[in-house]
């Protein structure tokens, strides 16, 4: 009876723990997601690329940090990108060459909270500046074709906006089919049941995009697993197209061949 008793006792123990688990990643989600890692404002970015700096304003008293770098190429457009979940410009700012090395413009915007970013992030917010930012590029520049190009969270800001203006190409790497499907295999079955806060949902945007799309993907992806972004394909089009590399992950695509092998057909 003892033991029969210790191993009750092991398992509520184990099944609170798991539940208080579950929980605290639900009602703290949004730390999880916007991971955001301020930069004073005079840091001084260091890139071996030439870019230029600006400030968008989104909100009185709210202005977004971008950075717009020039491909040394015939320019053919630009590219507006939305980065990932974590850091800064300064580490995503580095991607820029493996763009415009093709003959584009890059233009890259940090988020709310993020860098030199005022404010603080949120669903909403990222989708409503994203409108904000393509009217400022479309007021101060001038391009003959316009790319959106959304990386892992970024994605969902993309296409998202996509859903809304004329843009040429839609090109998503490491995307999921929504946030949940990210969240640990072992929460998700009390994550599925609570109400979603964060939907951010790549599967419903997919669904009113009429631009072609490109979606890029890993193998060997921990971070967003294969299987998530596997469940946009019955939302792409004909001529649209899904790239996997095998063994690539979520950071290291850019190390593959058939990363830039599906970007030449796309940017050509």
């Amino acid at each position: 009876m003892k033991t029969i008793r210790a191993i009750l006792k092991v398992t509520a123990l184990l099944g609170f723990v798991y539940v208080f688990a579950a929980f605290v990643f639900y009602f703290f989600q949004e730390r999880f997601v916007f991971q955001a890692e301020p930069l004073a404002d005079d840091y001084s970015f260091q890139f071996d690329e030439p870019f230029e700096e600006y400030f968008i304003e989104v909100q009185e008293g709210i202005s977004l940090n971008a950075l717009l770098f020039k491909t040394d190429q015939p320019v053919k457009g630009l590219i507006l990108y939305f980065h990932g979940n974590a850091d800064n410009l300064q580490r995503w700012g580095r991607y820029a060459v493996d763009l415009t090395q093709y003959g584009y413009d890059v233009i890259m915007v940090d988020y709310r909270g993020y860098g030199k970013s005022g404010g603080e992030p949120s669903e909403a917010t990222m989708y409503s500046d994203a409108q904000k930012i393509l009217q400022w590029v479309k007021q101060d520049f001038q391009y003959s074709s316009l790319m959106l190009y959304g990386r892992s969270l970024g994605a969902a800001v993309a296409s998202k906006l996509a859903i809304t203006t004329d843009t040429d190409q839609l090109i998503l790497e490491t995307p999921f089919d929504e946030i949940r499907s990210v969240a640990h295999p072992v929460f998700q079955p009390v994550t599925r049941f609570l109400s979603k806060r964060l939907v951010l949902s790549n599967r419903e945007h997919l669904k009113e995009v009429k631009c072609r799309v490109l979606i890029i993907h890993g193998t060997d992806d921990w971070i967003v697993p294969l299987e998530s972004a596997l469940k946009l394909k019955p939302f792409l089009k004909p001529g649209d197209e899904f790239v996997i590399i095998k063994g690539g992950s979520h950071k290291n695509l850019n190390e593959f061949k058939e990363y830039y092998s599906a970007l030449a057909e796309v940017l050509h």
